[in-house]
Order: structure tokens, then sequence, then C-alpha cells
């Protein structure tokens, strides 16, 4: 079990770390609303931002297992439309998208064999390793975002 790696990217995405808010972190609390609202118009809301995140996770998981394109529950790939409806049902069901693709990705992440890390998956010139650190630092830029999105749009009010 790679448990430095699996620290990696739960503590991008769940655990409590040294460096502030994680993803998960980052959406805790709001309200579809307040997820569906965009900082300003044609820019990403934070419902988007949560959705982008779980497919990226789905497709760092698909690259470690080998798995075939088109096993990802939404329709389309990296950035799709949020929300079709501005429900709390809706909103929770894509939060849910993300935990699930994210324990998928710690399951594959957790089977890596050490000799396999500086190995790059077919088609790729990233290495195992650079997936596993890139969709961490991936999670916490986002972080980052919906951080600064929260800060801007509560200043217009919620």
């Amino acid at each position: 079990m790679n448990t430095d790696l699996l620290f990696l990217i739960d503590t991008a995405y769940d655990r409590v770390s040294w460096h502030g808010t994680n993803l998960r972190g980052s959406i805790r609390g709001l309200t579809p609303a307040q997820a569906a609202r965009r900082p300003a118009p044609n820019r990403h809301n934070i419902w988007e931002l949560v959705v982008h995140a779980a497919y990226w996770k789905y497709v760092a998981w698909r690259r470690l297992t080998n798995a075939k394109r088109g096993a990802f529950p939404l329709q389309g790939s990296n950035w799709m439309t949020r929300p079709h409806e501005v429900s709390v049902k809706a909103w929770r069901a894509d939060v849910a998208l993300l935990d699930e693709m994210h324990k998928k990705l710690r399951a594959a992440v957790a089977d890596l064999r050490p000799s396999h890390l500086r190995k790059t998956s077919k088609g790729s010139r990233v290495t195992t390793l650079g997936l596993v650190t890139g969709i961490a630092a991936h999670d916490l830029y986002h972080a980052g975002q919906i951080q600064l999105i929260k800060k801007l749009v509560g200043r217009f009010g919620r």
C-alpha cells in the first residue's frame, strides 16, 4: 500500500492538513444556490468545479487501472455546465459523484506497486507518480479557487 501517496491525495481532498482548506472542505455547508452562483458572466461556478474535479479523478483512475473510456456517469468531459436543476438533490448527487470518484481513485492508488511509480501509462508522457501527485495538486488548486469564489460571491449577497 502506498501510504505516502494516499496521505497526499487524502489531505488534498478531505483529511485535516496544515495547508488549510482542502477540496471537500471548500464546499462544506454550501447551498445549491451558492454552488450555482457564477462569480461573473461566462465564468465557472463552484458546482462546475466540483464536477470538473470528479471528472479528472475519473480520468486519473482510468489511467491507473487501464479502464476503457466511457465509464464516467455524466455526459461530457472536462467542463460540464452545471446545474441543470438547482436543488438539494441535484447538488448532493454531484457531491456524491465527487466522493465516489475519489474512493475509486484512492483504491487504485492503494493497489499501486512501487515499481510502477516511474512508469508512464500507455499514450501518456506523465509517470504514475506524476499523475497521482498531479491529481492532489489539482484538488488543492480548485479548493483555493472555490475559496476565492465564495469570498467574491459573498460580497454580492447570497
